[in-house]
Order: structure tokens, then sequence, then C-alpha cells
């Protein structure tokens, strides 16, 4: 016996129809031809719950039956049977008229055999709907197959696009920060802000991934001058500035939200909320979402961070400064949802310590 015959047979076939006659006659007619697993039903209201608790291959439906007719029956299958699943149903009915088989073919049957029926035609017709079954069956498993490789290849490729964003992003962070924690912790209260402004889970998660790079231009600034212990002279406030276009630079245009929103948030960041800011002096609601909570982030971890040019700030001081700011600065409305989560803001620096901590 071929593999593919031996699969038929193998298959769980549903017989319904109300006659105990007739349904004897079905399940031995197909212990004779070698089916082996074979179920039955003179109750059509049984159909569903047999469906849902077994796994059929095919069903043999009368038509007329009382309590549910075979239509009814094959309509409340359509309702249960997923739109990807191949449910063969061969009729077997008395009635011949044009009417029934539209009927029967509308509400979802494959075939039809009619009452009295040869048993080599019946054996033929099972054969070909089970076949057809198993061939789509193999083929939906393989298009499954296919579809898990894709998904398991895309997640690699979003995972290593991520690793080279934190490294690029701490790459920059290291010239004066030699943990690169600031950029973990920044990340982090941007996606915590985010939340508490409403903005959604997809939103958030995205603005966790994107601000680590937000200062990635700092590799193309002079060590003198980025790491100067004091106040910076024009010229050098000049120079220091372009890490925002270094870093737009670096980011590049790519089709892709992540990176699309690493550049803008590397592009904006630095904007204020009075159009005092830099690059492009935008003001309000001109500078994106993204900038505007990159930010506060930014900034307030900053001040509470040691660096080789200053000491940490106390939350106090630091909370204070946003907030005498607000509406200069920042975004008035985020620095008051900013407060309101300082707990969880506070819990990252014990979470991710700079290592002279």
């Amino acid at each position: 016996m071929n593999e593919m015959k031996q699969k038929v047979l193998d298959c769980c076939i549903l017989v319904v129809d109300d006659k105990p006659a007739n349904v004897m006659l079905l399940e031995q007619l197909l212990e004779e031809e070698g089916y082996g697993n074979v179920i039955s039903t003179t109750d059509s209201r049984e159909v569903l719950n047999i469906y849902q608790s077994r796994q059929i291959d095919m069903v043999l439906l009368d038509i007329r039956m009382p309590f549910m007719d075979g239509l009814e029956v094959m309509e409340a299958l359509r309702e249960v049977v997923g739109e990807d699943d191949y449910l063969p149903i061969l009729v077997l009915t008395a009635q011949t008229d044009i009417e029934t088989h539209k009927k029967a073919l509308a509400a979802g049957a494959r075939d039809f055999l009619t009452k009295p029926f040869q048993p080599w035609e019946v054996f033929q017709r099972i054969h070909n709907l089970l076949e057809t079954r198993i061939f789509y069956n193999n083929q939906r498993g393989r298009a499954d197959e296919l579809e898990i490789q894709v998904q398991k290849r895309t997640r690699q490729i979003h995972e290593t696009q991520l690793e080279v964003v934190r490294r690029l992003g701490r790459a920059g962070e290291y010239r004066d920060n030699e943990t690169g924690a600031h950029v973990v912790r920044m990340s982090k209260s941007c996606k915590l802000l985010a939340l508490r402004a409403g903005l959604g889970e997809i939103f958030s998660e995205l603005i966790l991934q994107a601000s680590p790079m937000h200062d990635v231009g700092k590799i193309g600034i002079p060590d003198d001058i980025l790491l100067k212990p004091g106040r910076l002279d024009e010229d050098e406030r000049l120079i220091m500035k372009r890490h925002v276009e270094i870093g737009v630079d670096i980011i590049g245009e790519f089709d892709s939200d992540m990176l699309s929103l690493a550049r803008e948030i590397a592009q904006t960041h630095h904007e204020k909320w009075d159009g005092s800011g830099y690059p492009h002096g935008l003001s309000g609601e001109e500078i994106p979402i993204s900038g505007r909570i990159s930010a506060i982030c930014d900034v307030f971890d900053a001040l509470t961070s040691e660096r080789p040019y200053k000491k940490a700030w106390s939350i106090e001081d630091a909370l204070t400064y946003l907030q005498e700011n607000a509406g200069s600065h920042f975004d008035p409305r985020l620095v008051v949802q900013f407060i309101e989560i300082i707990p969880e803001i506070c819990s990252l620096r014990l979470e991710h310590p700079d290592e002279q901590e």
C-alpha cells in the first residue's frame, strides 16, 4: 500500500444520517474498505460538538433529517470551520432536484451521491475528497513553516538592528560617560513618559528602541570641546552643536520606523518649546513629540549624573530646573507628567547605575 493510500484510510470520517440502517451500512462498507477511523451519529444536533471535540477530516451527510437538516448542519459547521481549513462534505441524498443541489453547494457541500448508491462510487468519491484534503493540509503546513521561518528571520534582523542602534548610542555616550548607562536610563525614561502621556504601547516601545541614538553625533566632536571642564566659548558651542547634524547623517534615511524615529529624535531633542533651541528653532508642537519627550528625559538624567566637567545634581534640584524651564525649554504638559512618574524614573538609576556610583 502506498503512503497516500494509507493516509487516506487513516482519516477520520463522520457519518450523519437519521436512519440507523443507513449508518450501519456505511460503517460496514467503510470498514471493509479499510477505513478504521469512522464515527457516526443519527442526531444531527450532535454534529457541531463532535466536530469540535474530534479531528474530523470528512463528513458524509444526509440532507433530509429531523431537528437540523443537512443544509442547517453545513451552515452551523461553516461558522466554526476556519477559513483556512478544507473540510470535505459529501452529501448523500435521495433528492435529485436541482434546487437542493444548488442550496447544498452554496452551504458548503463538495460533492453528491444519490441514494441508492454503488459502493465503488462511494469509495472513489471519498478517496478523491480526502486526498484533496491531505494535499491542502500539506500545502498549508508548508506555508505555516515558511511563515515561521520568515518571522524568525524578521525577528533576527530586527534584533540585530536594535543591537546596532544600542551600540551606536552607547558609542556616542562613552565619549563623556564611560559606562554608557545614561542612554539606557534615558531611553527607558522616554518609554515611561510616552506611556504616561497616553501615546500607546507601540509608540512607547518604539521610542525606547530609537532614543539611545539621540547623541550619537558626539562621536564627531573633538575631546577638547566635548570634555572641557567649564563653559564653552561661542566657537566651541557652534562646534558642539554640530553633533546634531553629525548624528542625523550617521543614522541616515532608511525605510524603518525605528530608524526614522531615531533620526527625528537626534534632530529635534535640542529644540526648545519657546523656539530658542537648535538646529531649526522649532517651537511648541512644531517640535515632534519624540523630541519633546527626549529633551526632558535627556536633560534630567544628564543633570543627575556626574561628568568630567560637572558634579551630579540632586533629584530635587533637577526637578526644580525642569519646572522653572517648563514653557520655555520644555513642553509644560510633559514636565507635569514626568514629575508624576518620578519614582519610576529614579528607580532606573538603581537598576542601571554609573560605575562610579
